[in-house]
């Protein structure tokens, strides 16, 4: 079996899918391994590097595309990339089917076996091919550090001869995996944290680290059984935003990361309240190509509005490329592992990860919830 990765194009993107330690492993299993020359040079991978795990190097992605029997890449493919893939292949990458109608149907006319990595069932046994996770953590990470850098203020309190030097106050909106990752950061930072979340679950892994959860009230338990936030009802997302308010008026950084899968954002921080947070202090919109928790959000731009910086970056991970192209790496690898048998991949529908992540399969979608898209049963 021969898989290819190819060299991401999205704009301001420096990671790359697969990273040579896991070529390693993946030949040990005889799969080949083919990468487009210089897909890693924006993550620290050299060319070099690749040859000497045992891959080969090319600089035609069209080759490299028609000879795959596996694609594998982070971002959502554009359609023209996809009819270049040969008929009966598999495309592994992130994909949100449930927005990408077009793309869907593309990968089912050209009999592709799409394997959409932002669809991994959260079990235990899936746990290790959560990219989703681990670059989440990445993003988190590096939301606090850009924050920090925004910041015109010191994160730690400080006693120096010059005076006492108060910790910024930090508040996290949205304790998923970025939001925990921030809180820790954070914390680690000196600043003094402050986090909400509508599932009431995670107070306890907010306040472990160190953090205080703020309580609007509500008895609300917005938790799906995958353990995922889902929507409020209106009465309750405004009576937490009340709260919130209030908590935002003494806030020097904010760090927004709800999301809802397969919905807008929601919108957790209207233009008013961001307006009266203290001069100078900054917004980081982790939900920014979801549309934004922040009323004032720009995908991708810096906004600076009455004083309040927000930011809606689109690349976090990609600051930290080196380590979020291993992590994401590593979980691509446990995911193609467990399709091997007999040096191929099998797609076992009986088996809950082939049954969420595949998308589409010998020309035909068979998610259910993405058929529904084309008014049509699954397959």
């Amino acid at each position: 079996m021969k898989i290819v990765v190819p060299a991401e194009r999205k704009p301001g993107e420096r990671r790359v899918a697969i990273v040579p330690e896991t070529i390693k492993r993946l030949r040990a299993k005889g799969v080949e391994v083919a990468v487009e020359a210089g897909a890693g040079e924006p993550a620290g991978f050299r060319d070099s590097d690749y040859r000497d795990a045992g891959a080969s190097l090319d600089s035609s992605l069209a080759s490299l595309l028609a000879s795959a029997d596996l694609v594998v890449q982070i971002n959502v493919p554009d359609v023209e990339r996809v009819r270049a893939v040969r008929s009966g292949a598999a495309f592994m990458s992130l994909l949100f089917p449930l927005i990408q109608k077009d793309l869907v149907a593309a990968m089912r006319d050209a009999s592709l076996t799409a394997v959409s990595l932002d669809r991994i069932p959260r079990t235990t046994i899936a746990q290790s091919m959560d990219v989703l996770s681990s670059q989440s953590t990445c993003a988190g990470y590096a939301a606090v550090i850009l924050a920090a850098h925004e910041l015109r203020k010191l994160f730690p309190l400080l006693m120096t001869a010059a005076g006492r030097i108060n910790p910024a106050r930090v508040m996290i909106l949205g304790a998923g995996v970025a939001g925990l990752q921030a809180i820790g950061i954070s914390r680690r930072l000196g600043a003094v944290v402050q986090a909400y979340d509508v599932r009431s679950v995670v107070k306890e892994q907010i306040e472990s680290l160190g953090a205080t959860f703020i309580d609007t009230g509500i008895k609300e338990d917005a938790q799906t059984a995958d353990g995922y936030a889902k929507e409020v009802s209106e009465e309750n997302q405004r009576r937490a935003n009340e709260v919130i308010a209030k908590h935002l008026e003494n806030t020097d950084v904010c760090i927004t990361t709800a999301l809802i899968p397969g919905r807008p954002a929601p919108r957790l921080v209207t233009a008013e309240m961001a307006k009266r947070m203290p001069t100078g202090s900054v917004i980081v919109d982790l939900a920014a190509e979801q549309g934004g928790n922040c009323e004032l959000t720009k995908p991708g731009e810096k906004v600076v509005v009455d004083g309040i910086t927000i930011l809606g970056p689109t690349d976090l991970p990609s600051h930290v490329p080196y380590d979020a192209s291993q992590m994401f790496s590593r979980n691509v690898e446990k995911l193609i592992t467990y399709l091997l048998r007999d040096g191929k991949l099998e797609f076992d529908f009986s088996k809950e990860i082939v049954r969420g992540s595949v998308v589409t399969h010998e020309g035909k979608v068979v998610d259910p919830q993405v058929a529904e898209l084309f008014s049509g049963p699954a397959a």
